[in-house]
């Protein structure tokens, strides 16, 4: 998600080959078959009919794992106000209370390296640069968790397009896919910010940060019941969901892709998984529990 301005704040805080066919009979000839030609024909169907070959199976055992996205990856205002605090990360974070997807690979995969290239603040605009920078290292696994950012702008008329999410996140796969053929890719969807308002808006200091100016498409006048209110809120929640269903339709393209399918949408987070410095970003215990969702799908077994 989005950090918030620094500047203004005191208090704030993711090929099927098909066989070749074989023809036996004699061309053009107009004779009667001869009794081998049934052979022939028999070959020619079974050829065409054979299964493409298998896909390659997801590995739960990779050895090294790049964490791309935006703040939440980054820890933000998880630890202390205005900063990164990547320790605790759900994906690359090194402290034990967290289980990180990369914490969870050491006990499979000594060698495992990890490497967090998220950027707080990042869009999904973002995302090809930060694939270019993952590739470098050439991980086994790439996590990718983005898209608050552009749901959360100054109003829903400004928010990213699907057309032009869609665009980035499928040239992000696309390199990822070229460049690293045998590397896959966890793709979390994104979280469901009417929760957010819902949950925290209960907060009397939670609201009085959220008029910094966070994310104010969804977070603007917290307490309004207005119907300009309700359908502001519900046009941001709308194309939270059309994004997901970008992540998922994309990376169900690629064999080596997983998507989380909601999961980090559709959980039930409540005020004491938020950062007390924003009432906005996920602290230790929601890293924690985005953590465990997480993992739940990077590893699990080949269906």
């Amino acid at each position: 998600m989005r950090s918030l301005p620094r500047s203004g704040l005191a208090l704030a805080v993711a090929a099927v080959l098909l066989g070749g066919c074989s023809s036996g009979g004699s061309p053009g000839g107009g004779r009667a078959s001869t009794s081998g030609s049934p052979t022939a024909h028999t070959s020619h169907s079974a050829r065409e009919a054979a299964p493409a070959p298998p896909a390659r199976p997801w590995n739960v055992h990779p050895v090294s794992v790049a964490a791309l996205g935006d703040s939440v990856t980054r820890g933000f205002d998880a630890c202390k106000p205005l900063s990164d605090c990547p320790e605790v990360s759900w994906a690359t974070g090194s402290r034990s209370s967290v289980a990180s997807i990369a914490q969870r690979l050491t006990a499979t995969a000594p060698a495992t390296r990890s490497w967090n290239v998220a950027d707080s603040g990042a869009k999904i605009a973002e995302l090809p640069d930060q694939a270019r920078a993952a590739a470098a290292h050439r991980p086994a696994m790439v996590t990718v968790l983005i898209g608050a950012n552009d749901a959360c702008t100054s109003r829903p008329g400004t928010m990213t397009s699907v057309a032009a999410f869609r665009t980035a996140f499928k040239a992000t796969l696309a390199y990822l896919h070229t460049a690293l053929p045998n590397t896959q890719v966890l793709v979390a969807s994104i979280p469901d910010l009417e929760r957010l308002w819902s949950v925290g808006r209960s907060n009397v200091l939670g609201k009085q940060i959220w008029k910094l100016g966070l994310c104010p498409s969804m977070l603007g006048d917290a307490d309004s019941q207005s119907a300009a209110a309700k359908a502001r809120r519900t046009a941001v929640r709308d194309r939270v969901i059309a994004y997901n269903g970008v992540l998922g339709q994309v990376c169900g393209q690629y064999t080596r892709c997983r998507y989380d399918g909601g999961a980090v949408f559709g959980y039930r987070f409540g005020t004491d998984e938020l950062s007390t410095w924003d009432w906005f970003h996920p602290n230790e215990k929601g890293e924690q529990h985005l953590a465990a969702l997480l993992a739940a799908v990077a590893f699990r077994p080949q269906e």
